[in-house]
């Protein structure tokens, strides 16, 4: 199920965004005086998110083009000034995804299973930021069938986590334009999984066919003509 398709930010939405972001400066500052384990932080809270994002971009070369990004965030950090941390290593690994598809030569558009992302490594705080969005693993997967300009508006906010004008930063456009796009790639959305056959949703229940025993009764059956 897809909610909230205004991408409008709830309270409880704000004051998390707000936790993760300190917690998140707090292991930059250690990371960079030479904390490995606030390193290790830093790639579990943002991991997770990088792959879905990077699959979006590049499909199946996401775990290749994660692993460029943390080489370049591990050799860059010292000289990180500050800012917001996710919406500079969400640069760096759209960055090197633009890297990857122009050595291919081949658009963002290969489409890559449902299972593919339920494998992807998951923590709490990106599952409960997802799931304000994105109810299901299959709307994930449907997000690679919107238009780019959709599909990593919706990533980048409902996915990363970063707000319109962060996002808008990451992508060189105005706020209110990455607003738009989110806006319309989650009303998409809601669309494709309302017309989803049951079969093509995970986890749903498919109704059961009737049987000779368990025929409409006469209430039940279509009224007769004349």
């Amino acid at each position: 199920m897809v909610s909230r398709v205004d991408g409008r930010p709830t309270r409880d939405r704000v004051a998390r965004a707000a936790t993760v972001t300190r917690e998140l400066n707090e292991a930059v500052t250690a990371a960079q005086a030479g904390d490995e384990e606030a390193f290790r932080f830093l790639y579990r809270s943002l991991q997770p998110a990088l792959l879905r994002y990077l699959t979006t971009l590049v499909g199946g070369d996401a775990e290749d083009v994660a692993s460029e990004t943390w080489l370049q965030i591990s050799r860059d950090l010292p000289s990180f000034t500050g800012g917001e941390f996710r919406a500079w290593s969400v640069t760096i690994a759209r960055n090197r995804a633009m890297d990857h598809l122009r050595r291919q030569r081949r658009r963002p558009v290969v489409p890559v299973p449902v299972q593919a992302l339920n494998d992807l490594a998951g923590d709490a705080d990106t599952a409960d930021r997802a799931g304000e969005a994105l109810g299901t693993e299959s709307a994930l997967a449907l997000i690679r069938t919107l238009p780019p300009a959709e599909a990593e508006a919706v990533m980048l906010r409902a996915v990363i986590g970063l707000d319109a004008e962060t996002a808008g930063r990451v992508l060189g456009r105005r706020a209110g334009a990455v607003r738009t796009a989110a806006h319309r790639g989650l009303r998409r959305l809601a669309a494709l999984l309302e017309r989803a056959a049951p079969e093509d949703v995970p986890g749903a229940v498919r109704p059961r066919p009737r049987t000779g025993s368990q025929a409409p009764h006469a209430s039940e059956a279509e009224p007769a003509e004349g």
